[in-house]
């Protein structure tokens, strides 16, 4: 259960009136208000403190605002030499970009021709092999000095 500060000190002012009703040994009128006069003063620092506090963190919030809103209503650094290295900075970066963009294209376009060139090999064997009757008499060694059509070897693979 959450109680605020107001709650709490209300709590302890009645608790304290509990224990200095209940107390045992004849207790002044004058030492039951120095009692309530030492609570009022220890209640009052810890507002004090706690107005200080709160009070400490707004002229914080308010600095910060106040540099914010000096800093954005400064003109920025408009040169021409700081705009050419922004541009050349920008440039580069997308250059690189480019680049790296290019060599993944290039690598995928590679795997892919070299997969279809294999089974296009693979295709060219069995489908000669089959529409050939001299290569399927031959078996399935084929010599290279037989290959006349270009076509790579087995070794050369």
């Amino acid at each position: 259960m959450k109680m605020t500060p107001m709650t709490r000190i209300a709590v302890t002012l009645a608790a304290l009136g509990v224990l200095a009703a209940c107390e045992k040994h004849d207790a002044t009128a004058g030492q039951a208000a120095g009692a309530f006069n030492n609570l009022a003063s220890q209640t009052s620092q810890k507002f004090d403190q706690a107005a200080s506090y709160v009070g400490q963190k707004v002229d914080a919030a308010k600095q910060s605002a106040q540099q914010n809103i000096d800093s954005a209503g400064s003109m920025p650094d408009v040169s021409a030499s700081s705009v050419a290295a922004t541009a050349r900075s920008n440039f580069d970066n997308a250059a690189s970009a480019t680049n790296a963009a290019i060599n993944n294209a290039a690598s995928s376009t590679g795997a892919s021709l070299q997969s279809a060139g294999r089974k296009l090999q693979e295709w060219s064997a069995t489908s000669g092999a089959a529409s050939n009757p001299q290569a399927s008499a031959q078996g399935s060694v084929a010599s290279p000095a037989a290959d006349s059509s270009g076509t790579r070897t087995e070794m050369d693979k």
